[in-house]
């Protein structure tokens, strides 16, 4: 149990997190619908969770079954919102179905009105002009948009962190060679580059993630820069020097842990930042290929179907509360980092500023 034991450095950060109740709350939502929609096909599917038919269970979430096997006469995979499959096991069995009973490419044909469809018992959120279940296309497109966020936020930080390390811990000509390079890269137009090598190859998630990837990771360099430039001058570095410790174990070991407080705070807004411009280019149409449940595909059916309100406010109060969460998050974090805030009572509190240990800031 001593491994999980927290210094009191950790102790004052976690207190200062919980302290900011907002973005504490915040995380705690954020995580709890990240973890559901991690379980998407058990929540919306147009396969049933369970089947007992003829004395025997049947798990078609999991396992792909052909009609033969329910009595149909097809060899082909169940099709069980067909009518005839669902009486047919129906009347040997039962059938346990998610609670939204769709996927994200499902078309409901037992529409009763012209699709897009308003909100119903079946439709919970309506559907698209396609006859598509929103709510079922919500649940997975935001778990694409979050797991896309997620990666291209850590390949962007572990890319930024190197390079500002090594721009700052060696500085002289290799700073300045680096810094005209980020200077160049960063002033050109990310979204118009990213439509134009979209519109040349047929993008998909890996491809979108590496193309973002070329221009996000210069957000968290100037930050890391600066706190390698700061330390590469402490006593501790230059004694490691004169000791002839390695480079490569001085930026490491002694000097990342103080980089990592600043970028740990950035990587809220990082994401944010990604989420965004996915949405962007799935609501102009190069982002993920056509079918793809996205958010920003959904912001695209709310502008071209005025006459369907609620598919524009889904997508605004998804998108909105979702961004929402990640920025409160992100300031719970930079107050739990940041040695000016203590909270009241503490040692590091009552203590002046002057008092507080060098290794306590670090």
């Amino acid at each position: 149990m001593s491994m999980f034991r927290l210094t009191p450095l950790g102790r004052r950060r976690l207190t200062n997190f919980r302290a900011n109740r907002r973005g504490y709350w915040s995380l705690w939502v954020f995580l709890a619908l990240f973890g559901l929609s991690l379980f998407a096909e058990l929540i919306a599917n147009d396969r049933p969770l369970l089947v007992r038919y003829d004395g025997r269970w049947y798990a078609p979430v999991l396992v792909t079954y052909p009609e033969t096997a329910f009595g149909g006469i097809f060899p082909t995979e169940a099709v069980y919102r067909d009518p005839v499959v669902r009486q047919g096991i129906e009347a040997k069995g039962w059938i346990l179905w998610p609670p939204v009973p769709f996927s994200y490419d499902t078309i409901n044909y037992e529409l009763t009105v012209p699709a897009p469809a308003p909100p119903s018992r079946v439709d919970w959120l309506g559907t698209d002009d396609q006859g598509r279940d929103v709510a079922a296309r919500l649940i997975y497109g935001f778990r694409i948009s979050v797991l896309f966020g997620l990666i291209l936020t850590v390949c962007s930080s572990v890319v930024g962190v190197a390079a500002g390390a090594v721009q700052g811990y060696f500085g002289g000509t290799t700073d300045l060679l680096f810094q005209r390079f980020i200077e160049i890269w960063d002033g050109m137009p990310e979204l118009y580059l990213l439509i134009i090598l979209a519109s040349i190859v047929q993008p998909n998630f890996w491809w979108l993630l590496g193309l973002m990837l070329l221009f996000r990771w210069m957000g968290l360099v100037g930050v890391v820069r600066a706190e390698f430039l700061r330390a590469r001058n402490f006593d501790y570095v230059r004694a490691a020097r004169a000791l002839g410790v390695r480079d490569r174990t001085i930026i490491v070991r002694h000097v990342l842990p103080n980089a990592m407080v600043a970028t740990l705070t950035l990587l809220p807004f990082v994401m944010t930042g990604s989420i965004g411009t996915l949405t962007a280019l799935d609501f102009l149409g190069f982002g993920l290929p056509p079918g793809s449940p996205s958010l920003g595909e959904l912001v695209a059916q709310g502008k071209a179907n005025l006459q369907a309100p609620w598919l524009g406010l889904t997508a605004f109060l998804a998108i909105g509360f979702t961004l929402a969460l990640l920025v409160f998050i992100g300031e719970a974090i930079r107050d739990a980092f940041d040695p000016r805030k203590a909270v009241a009572g503490s040692p590091v509190a009552a203590a002046p500023p002057s008092a507080v240990p060098v290794a306590a800031i670090r």
